[in-house]
């Protein structure tokens, strides 16, 4: 059984920085994909990060430059690093897992919003 768990949300200035942590376990799959996405009550929810076995990185345009997701194996913890935080980056933020796909001879990962498994998620909010 996949049990993810966030934590590390909380409320931040215009330009500050937030570390979100994702504990995993049950994700025992050879080949897979973690990620985060965030939704906003309301709204679509919308893919952040994510990142394969081989370490490969996806980001959002919206968050590119500013935010890092980074894994560590031995922990078995996904980490969001968010950088220069902005009111729109408000939302809860959800850590998502799933088995990589394969097909045309290579693995690949869908976005975050698509994955099996996820978290209860963790709430960020960014004050002007």
């Amino acid at each position: 059984q996949v049990q993810l768990v966030e934590s590390g949300g909380g409320s931040v200035q215009s330009g500050g920085s937030l570390r979100l942590s994702c504990g995993t376990s049950g994700a025992t799959w050879s080949r897979k994909c973690m990620g985060w996405f965030r939704q906003v009550l309301g709204k679509e929810r919308e893919g952040v990060a994510f990142i394969d076995s081989d370490g490969k990185t996806s980001y959002a345009d919206s968050v590119k430059g500013r935010f890092t997701i980074s894994q560590d194996n031995a922990m078995n913890t996904l980490i969001l690093q968010m950088n220069r935080l902005m009111p729109e980056d408000t939302a809860t933020y959800y850590c998502a897992a799933d088995r990589a796909l394969y097909g045309s001879g290579y693995y690949y990962c869908l976005q975050p919003v698509e994955y099996r498994y996820r978290g209860q998620g963790t709430q960020v909010i960014v004050s002007s």
